[in-house]
């Protein structure tokens, strides 16, 4: 399963954790990605999709 919403394509991130030393090392920031049933094009399917998605009402679950 890739690090993808399947509606809006949001990605993983990259930035730096930064130690109280200043210490950079790389780190990811990964989207909140649930797998949810929902109704696309008249039918049920299961997707992959952000959680931004399901709150803004881009995804309609299936009953």
């Amino acid at each position: 399963m890739s690090k993808m919403c399947e509606i809006c394509g949001k990605k993983p991130m990259v930035g730096h954790n930064v130690s109280h030393a200043h210490n950079v090392t790389k780190r990811r920031f990964n989207p909140n990605l649930q797998r949810v049933r929902t109704v696309w094009n008249g039918s049920t399917r299961k997707m992959v999709v952000c959680t931004t998605c399901i709150k803004s009402g881009k995804v309609v679950k299936a009953p």
